[in-house]
C-alpha cells in the first residue's frame, strides 16, 4: 500500500469512527441502544486506532498482525450495526450508509492482508 493510500485509509477509518459516534448520539436512549451503542463506539474507534498502529509496524509480519486486529474490530462494528438496525427501523437508512462504508474498509483490509501474505482470495 502506498503512503497516499495509507493516509487516505487513515482518514476513512477516522471518518467511519466519527459517523458511528454521531449515530450513537442520535439513537433513542434504551438499554439495547446504550449497550450496542457503547460497543460500536469502542470497536469503530479501535478500527481507526489500530490501523494507525499498523502503519507504524516494524515489519511486514507486524503489519499483517495489526491489520488482522483492524479486520476483527471492523467486522465487530458491522455486526453491532446490523443488530442496531433490528431495533431502530427508523435509522435503517443512516445505519446502512455507515455499514456500507465499514464493509468497504473491511474489504480493503482483507485484500491487503491476502496480498501481504502472498495468497489468492
Amino acid at each position: 500500500m502506498s503512503s497516499f493510500d495509507k493516509e487516505a485509509l487513515k482518514r476513512r477509518t477516522k471518518d467511519f469512527s466519527i459517523a458511528v459516534a454521531k449515530l450513537a448520539i442520535d439513537l433513542p436512549y434504551n438499554a439495547i441502544n446504550k449497550n450496542y451503542g457503547n460497543q460500536i463506539i469502542r470497536s469503530s474507534s479501535s478500527t481507526g486506532a489500530n490501523y494507525r498502529a499498523a502503519c507504524r509496524a516494524k515489519s511486514t509480519a507486524d503489519f499483517i498482525n495489526k491489520l488482522k486486529i483492524v479486520e476483527e474490530e471492523t467486522d465487530e462494528t458491522l455486526y453491532f450495526l446490523e443488530l442496531l438496525t433490528e431495533f431502530n427501523a427508523n435509522k435503517k437508512e443512516q445505519i446502512e450508509i455507515i455499514w456500507k462504508e465499514g464493509n468497504e474498509i473491511l474489504s480493503i483490509i482483507v485484500a491487503s492482508i491476502i496480498t501481504l501474505q502472498g495468497r489468492k482470495a
